[in-house]
This record gives C-alpha cells, structure tokens and sequence, in this order.
C-alpha cells in the first residue's frame, strides 16, 4: 500500500503529465489516506485566460451535490422533523406532479433513492432569485409519472430539487444559505462556491466543450440554472473541501472539533444499499440514500460522479480504508484521467480494482429487446442488504445516454426505520 508521502510523490511526478496527455484542459485532486489529505492540480482554468489551476481553484462537482443535499436533508431525519417513509406531503403539501395519487404517496426515501417514478430531467430555468427554487416546485405540476412510486428506479435530477425544497421550507432559508450554515461553516471549509456570487472570489475553472475542429475550447455560459442546485447545477469546490465533507461522513458525523454535523449512524445508514443496480458504465451495483454503491473485489466502494456545462467530477470512498479520491476535471478526456489517477490511485491504496468502461464485442450478438421483468417484476425484502434490479443513467446537466435509464425496481422501505418514527 502506498504511503502518503509516496501519494503525494506520485502527483507531483505524473499528474500535470496526464492532465496535458489527455487533453483536459485543467484538474485538480485531492487523495484522502492514513489522516491525511494530498493534493495536486494542473493544466488551466480557462484555455481563453491561461489562468493556471492551482490546488485553491475551485471546480463545479455536478451531481455529487447531491450528496450535500442528502446529508440536509438527512440531518432533518436525525432531528425527528422528517420521516423517511412518510409521503412527502405531510411536510411539503404543496408538492403536485402529473399524477395525484402519486404525488400523495410519494416518500423522502423514495426520493432519495431515486424511485419516485416521475419524470427526472426538468431543467426550467425560474430565475436567479432566491426563489428559484420555489418557482421551481410550482412549475413541476403537470410533469408525467413514469411509474408507479417505488417501483422503478430512474435517476432524478427532480426529485433532488424537490429535496431541496424541503429543505429550505423546513429551515425557512433558501438552499444555498442553509447549505452554507449546517455543511460548509461546521465543517470550516473555505473554498466552497454554491453559486457564481461566490466562485468569483475564487479562482474558479471554466467548462470546455468540443469546438468545430473538436480541440476542447470554454463553454458559453459557466453554470447551469439556479432552480437545480439542490440537484448540482452550480455547486464548486477545491477536491480538499470536497474530502473535508467526506472526513465527516467517515468520522460518524463529527465535524473537526467534534460537533455532530450527522446523528451516529446515519453516514452509515446512508451507504446501506436500498436499490439493486445491474452493471453498466461507470455505474454503482446499487443505491443507498444518495449514495452510489459499488462491491469490488469483496470491498464495498461509494460515491458519485458530476457533471456541468463542459465540467466533469468524480468521487469514490473506500469506508474500510478510510480512503477517498476527489477529482475535478473542466473538459477533454475524463474518462481516462479518471482511469490513470482516480482508479490507479484506488487500487494502490486498497487492492480495488475498478471496472473499466466497456467495449463493443468484436461480434455483436443477437439479443431480445423484451425485458426481463416485464411479465414478472421482483420485489425487495425489507432486510438491511436487501438489493433488487434496477438501471441507472444521466448526471445533472448532462444526461448519459450510454445505457437505459430505468428498470423494473423496489426500494426497500425497511433497510433503515426513519430516525423520527422510532
């Protein structure tokens, strides 16, 4: 196993190689091990400004804000002020989607673990205000009900939105204050931006795209709209302030002076697998509150992926190890500077050893499009481990479109009694 010192060699020897090999304009990374973070960044923030990246520059994480999101609203279970299996209506009457009968069964488990069943990518942009979360809600009223709650999962960049809502209807702040008071000053991070108001005070990375001639040239616009933070719109962050939020989760919730940032158990209870995942790419082998589930080589690895306009992020978390990689990257070839740091770094601090993306058969095989669940859905036990099939696809901003987004599915209700039931 490679030490810290020797982690931190290994950066500042091949990773501003790698960032200029493959052809992403700049990154940055932090590695989380025995205690102690390492960092390394290169490459620029801009290919139109040259400003280098600096390990203080700060990137957007995408998708991975949803964790953030998972923990406030986790932290409202653990004050006994929601009930993961109560509809979300009992807190949150004036939530409506297409389907009424729906929208009054749906739950904040099944929200979180992506199987509320409603349509998933809604991106209405309602403003800059801090309201935009609110107009947001209202304009999700017609949406269609894809299936029945609980049923299937499908990701849903909505339903973190409507998360997002009640938080902020239950702390009575906007998203981003509320992010700002009970995550990032208990954790005293410094260089977190949950909108451009703050990024600006940082020096802050810019998304690149593939221009006419397919070189990566900046992005037209810097985030997505205001109305999906909760779902990861705009959220940015050095990789060190990201593994500072990831420290709390592998200390049981304490923040660095031993405040309860999360109850005892709850990160726990969070990486415990609700919904049962087939493998694609890139893809967890299941889902827990939030969290995207792997099991490798006999070691269970969690975490998420992000990605923005032109800006691609990467989490993974060894809990066994107390391990984690952060990796922020602003364009060009991610996937395989996810493969030579993110997954070579994994396996030399644990053993794990990450799957690769696939690759087409030399000789495609015939195959029947009918699925299998069609005739006969499965359903889950209510014991801890219970997992059942399901597919997942798409990241905030940038829907993935490699692989189906939904399968037959259940969330398992009993995996963990919520908090304010007990």
């Amino acid at each position: 196993m490679m030490s810290p010192e020797t982690v931190q060699s290994w950066l500042d020897e091949h990773f501003a190689r790698i960032v200029a090999e493959r052809g992403v304009p700049g990154a940055s990374v932090a590695v989380l091990t025995q205690g102690q973070v390492l960092t390394a960044a290169g490459g620029v923030l801009s290919r139109a400004t040259g400003v280098e990246a600096t390990t203080g520059s700060v990137f957007q994480i995408g998708s991975i804000t949803k964790l953030w999101t998972s923990a406030l609203v986790m932290q409202l279970v653990d004050e006994g002020l929601v009930g993961l299996d109560t509809p979300l209506r009992a807190y949150l009457p004036e939530f409506r989607v297409g389907d009424e009968a729906a929208a009054a069964a749906i739950t904040i488990r099944q929200l979180l673990c992506h199987v509320a069943g409603f349509e998933g990518d809604i991106f209405t942009d309602t403003g800059r205000g801090e309201d935009a979360v609110e107009k947001y809600l209202a304009s999700i009223h017609d949406i269609p009900q894809l299936f029945a709650p609980g049923e299937v999962f499908s990701y849903n960049n909505t339903g973190f939105v409507v998360l997002g809502r009640l938080v902020e209807v239950l702390r009575g702040k906007p998203f981003d204050e509320v992010l700002t008071e009970r995550l990032v000053a208990p954790l005293g991070l410094t260089h977190v931006a949950p909108s451009p108001y703050e990024a600006i005070l940082h020096r802050a990375a810019v998304g690149h795209v593939p221009g006419e001639d397919g070189a990566a040239v900046p992005a037209p616009a810097w985030a997505l709209a205001r109305s999906n933070a909760p779902a990861g719109s705009m959220l940015a962050m050095t990789p060190r302030d990201l593994l500072a939020f990831i420290a709390m989760h592998l200390a049981d919730g304490a923040a660095p002076d031993g405040s309860a940032v999360l109850g005892p158990g709850t990160a726990a209870a969070m990486w415990q697998p609700q919904v049962k995942l087939p493998r694609l790419a890139g893809m967890g082998t299941a889902w827990g509150l939030g969290w995207e589930i792997e099991e490798h080589d006999g070691q269970t690895v969690v975490g998420h992926d992000g990605g923005t306009i032109g800006q691609a992020a990467f989490l993974r978390v060894a809990p066994e190890h107390g391990v984690a990689i952060a990796l922020l990257t602003n364009g060009g070839d991610v996937f395989g500077i996810f493969t030579d740091v993110l997954a070579h770094l994994l396996k030399e601090l644990t053993g794990v050893t990450l799957p690769g993306r696939p690759v087409p058969p030399a000789e495609p095989r015939t195959i029947d499009p009918t699925p299998t669940w069609a005739a006969t859905p499965t359903r889950s036990t209510t014991s801890p481990s219970a997992r059942t099939p399901a597919a997942r696809s798409g990241s905030t901003g940038c829907p993935r479109t490699s692989s189906p987004r939904s399968a037959r599915s259940r969330c398992a209700p009993g995996s963990w009694p919520s908090r304010a039931t007990r």
